[in-house]
């Protein structure tokens, strides 16, 4: 996918020299130096690095959570302004549904606390289920499903009401291997599907280049944004693309900015 420097379509987010501080006790902790990247309308860009390194606070800024304290944050445009409120949907490690209320109300609650019309929005959560394949799992609750049933279940709530900006923050963490493998192959199609543009954050090497159309990578200590660029691998995806040579070159690059080579 075309960088904004090369190309005339406008980045959908922008970010520059973006630097965090968590202040207290007397001390200052730098979470972000110097972020400086941009993401394209419709990518999958993976955030990767080492715990503690601040790719969740980068996310956190994005959705508006935490104020950054240097740089610039650009996200939309002039001509599409952005609400936090209204555009974005969030996929956190774990899938945070309420086990009281069944799978399609917990799709359906981003609609409800946006008050949304809820005939459209009920049909919408229907064939969000069915698209992360959950169709006739509406009525279960949620105790009834798998770990990564339930992710799917989240994913879904987090297309609800159609965002512009999705942010994922170690969705898969908490998987064993194989469900993982599995949830990176649906999430590769539900991206495909919904078109939506994606911030996805992980610790996982393969995982931010098997999934990313871009990678940005961050180190820790101090915390910095050492590397931006595209991965240029064929789509669509498929497991055995991680035996293929190039896959290895791109992470043994993340590998070496880690000090891990």
């Amino acid at each position: 996918m075309s960088d904004a420097r090369t190309s005339n379509v406008e980045p959908f987010i922008h970010l520059a020299g973006v630097r965090k501080v968590y202040r207290g006790g007397g001390l200052d902790h730098l979470a972000i130096s110097d972020a400086t990247f941009d993401v394209m309308p419709g990518e999958l860009v993976s955030l990767v690095g080492p715990s503690g390194c601040g790719k969740s606070t980068l996310l956190k800024i994005l959705a508006g959570l935490h104020p950054h304290d240097g740089g610039e944050v650009r996200i939309g445009s002039s001509t599409h302004p952005f609400d936090p409120a209204r555009d974005i949907g969030m996929v956190f490690q774990a899938p945070l549904l309420l086990k009281w209320r069944r799978i399609l109300d917990n799709v359906l609650l981003p609609a409800e606390l946006l008050g949304l019309p809820m005939v459209a929005a009920r049909e919408r959560a229907r064939e969000l289920l069915a698209l992360v394949g959950l169709g006739g799992y509406e009525q279960k609750y949620p105790y009834e499903l798998s770990g990564g049933m339930q992710q799917r279940a989240a994913i879904a709530r987090a297309l609800v009401h159609d965002p512009k900006l999705v942010l994922m923050d170690e969705p898969f963490g908490a998987l064993d291997a194989l469900t993982r493998e599995k949830m990176n192959l649906e999430l590769l199609r539900i991206w495909k599907e919904s078109g939506k543009t994606i911030v996805f954050v992980t610790h996982g090497i393969s995982e931010a280049v098997f999934l990313g159309t871009r990678v940005v990578v961050f180190t820790a200590g101090p915390a910095r944004m050492a590397d931006n660029f595209e991965i240029e691998l064929p789509r669509p995806r498929t497991l055995d693309l991680k035996t293929h040579e190039r896959f290895g070159v791109y992470t043994r690059r993340i590998y070496r900015l880690l000090g891990m080579e």
